[in-house]
């Protein structure tokens, strides 16, 4: 867990320098994860906003384990050998949740393509762990594809999240260089399957943006996310997170993001996040709008 990561060096524009808050709280929640054995897409996968979230007293869960079965260009996520999923783990979690006091948590997994089920039981398991603690917490699920497993992704919706979240990522023509192992349709298919099994569920789908897409696929890509039902959405800015991953081939400034912001509402998403520090989970409680109609 504690590899080694060769950071990249490229120069970023001032607007993607973070203040770092106070270390105190950031270290409370950093020894409390460490000491239950838990991990958190926030240190995995190398978010610039750990400091600020950790600070804030949250966090995003990572189940099944920290290695990943894929290996995306974009994601610092470790592709080791993986081990049986840990039995334990759900229960771990629901502590964790209990002892932040979250009213808010978002769940998320690495893509564990060795698992029949792609690891559904375990986000079923994490569900019922930490409602059994308390019922009235508010749950988001961001899920890997599943390989498309209809029972897989039945059994996830089962858990009955408030919001099911699969990031389409990218617009389907960088799909080979910046996703291999991932289907465009097939994330495009798992969204629509959610809607289907229960409409009452919020979906939500998140793109990074910077990887050299043009305004005519993102906009494509928006509509295509629309079609399916999705009503939440995260746009954000690719940051290179090792020279072995994919460079950046453009910075966007906060201005295009806002406006990207307005396409977005205008095109009928129900609530969008758009900004260069923007992830998929980054503040999701403020995203979520229980009250607007689906």
């Amino acid at each position: 867990m504690n590899h080694q990561k060769k950071t990249t060096n490229q120069i970023r524009p001032s607007w993607l320098k973070k203040r770092i808050p106070s270390e105190s709280e950031f270290k409370n929640i950093s020894l409390m994860l460490n000491k239950n054995k838990i991990h958190t897409v926030c240190q995995e996968a190398k978010c610039p906003n750990i400091w600020e979230c950790y600070s804030r007293k949250t966090a995003t869960f990572l189940i099944l384990g920290p290695y990943c079965t894929r290996n995306c260009r974009f994601c610092a996520v470790e592709h080791l050998p993986v081990s049986s999923p840990d039995v334990d783990e759900p229960a771990r979690i629901a502590e964790a949740v209990q002892n932040m006091r979250l009213n808010y948590v978002v769940i998320t997994s690495v893509t564990r393509d060795d698992l029949v089920d792609g690891g559904a039981y375990f986000f079923l398991k994490t569900v019922e762990k930490i409602r059994k603690r308390n019922p009235n917490i508010l749950i988001e699920l961001l899920i890997p594809d599943v390989k498309g497993n209809k029972e897989a992704i039945r059994t996830i919706v089962d858990a009955q999240p408030n919001v099911l979240n699969h990031n389409i990522e990218t617009v389907q023509r960088l799909y080979a260089s910046v996703r291999p192992g991932a289907a465009y349709r097939r994330s495009l298919d798992l969204l629509r399957q959610v809607k289907e099994y229960d409409p009452l569920i919020h979906t939500k789908s998140g793109l990074m943006l910077g990887l050299g897409e043009s305004f005519k696929e993102i906009t494509n890509t928006l509509e295509d996310l629309l079609h399916t039902g999705c009503s939440l959405l995260t746009l954000g800015q690719y940051l290179q997170p090792t020279q072995k991953h994919l460079p950046v081939k453009r910075f966007i400034h906060p201005e295009e993001f806002m406006r990207w912001r307005e396409t977005a509402i205008q095109m009928g998403f129900a609530q969008v996040a758009s900004g260069p520090f923007v992830r998929s989970s980054y503040q999701a409680e403020k995203l979520y709008q229980p009250e607007v109609h689906l």
